[in-house]
């Protein structure tokens, strides 16, 4: 596992104001790391995932198997963060069947015919299953505050946009958050923190790309220019809702195995945190066992 003291500088200290440009995007998060070198670095990130990798599909066979916890992970991140290869090359060992993955985008009608957190909550992950929202209920704190006139569409009562409805709807987070993690749910946020430079290049090598062309949205380019906004946004909402219970983590995502690396070792770090055991055995269950080991033997 990577060292603590590293882990510690990424994670949003509850109550605490913070600005996103206090947080490197790049691969060296210390001297060490620098005098080491980048191509050292980038093996040692490798075999770490690796490791973690195993680790997490161990983990999560004994998460299924006890069946008093579950994990969600939520990914946000502005476009081209890295959200889908990281949910790729971090969750590739584990068995599908034990794992989730929920995608949201702009809500369909019916679903704002209920609050903006019926459609998450009816998605959340059962007892002993992973579950990953690539987006999330954050959306709802983020894209709209930066184009208020989504609101006028969602056949809200009168206030909405107003300081008093974005504290609601922080409160409304924290609660939902607070009585999933009382009720077992292991909640882990991670906000992929690019560089806006580094946005460009990937958005330019979509362009470029014959097989990325189809990921390219002119809308990409229209919400970068709201990039400074997006950026206070992500902010004000880490600020708000990030608690003992439910930390958010800016995770460097310049270069995508550093990013990768980072999640899958929290992931690991806080599900061997759990108390997790197998179920024990009965001397009645053993009873029938041994009667059933014997009768195959016997055939």
């Amino acid at each position: 596992m990577i060292k603590e003291k590293y882990m510690e500088r990424l994670l949003v200290k509850p109550g605490k104001k913070l600005s996103l440009t206090d947080f490197y995007t790049g691969w060296a998060q210390s001297d060490a790391l620098k005098e080491a070198g980048k191509n050292a670095v980038k093996q040692r990130a490798a075999e770490i995932l690796e490791e973690n990798r195993v680790a997490l599909n161990e983990a999560q066979e004994l998460l299924w198997a006890d069946k008093r916890y579950s994990i969600l992970v939520i990914l946000q991140g502005m476009d081209t963060a890295g959200k889908d290869g990281t949910i790729k090359h971090v969750m590739s060992g584990v068995n599908p069947q034990g794992c989730q993955v929920m995608s949201f985008g702009v809500p369909m009608k019916y679903e704002l015919d209920h609050t903006f957190l019926w459609r998450f909550w009816k998605a959340m992950p059962r007892r002993g299953e992973i579950g990953i929202f690539n987006r999330s209920y954050y959306e709802d704190v983020l894209v709209p505050k930066v184009h208020p006139v989504i609101l006028e569409g969602q056949q809200l009562p009168p206030g909405y946009g107003s300081d008093a409805f974005w504290e609601a709807r922080y409160e409304d987070i924290r609660a939902f958050e607070r009585h999933h993690r009382a009720n077992g749910t292991i909640i882990l946020k991670f906000f992929l923190n690019i560089s806006k430079e580094e946005q460009k290049e990937r958005l330019l090598s979509r362009l470029k790309t014959e097989k990325k062309q189809w990921k390219f949205s002119l809308s990409d380019l229209t919400e970068r220019q709201y990039w400074s906004h997006y950026q206070a946004a992500y902010e004000e909402a880490m600020f708000q809702t990030s608690t003992d219970e439910a930390p958010w983590y800016v995770i460097p995502a310049d270069y995508k195995w550093v990013a990768r690396t980072l999640v899958a070792d929290i992931i690991v770090r806080a599900i061997s945190r759990l108390d997790l055991r197998y179920p024990e055995t009965s001397a009645e269950q053993m009873k029938e066992i041994e009667k059933a080991r014997i009768h195959l033997e016997s055939e």
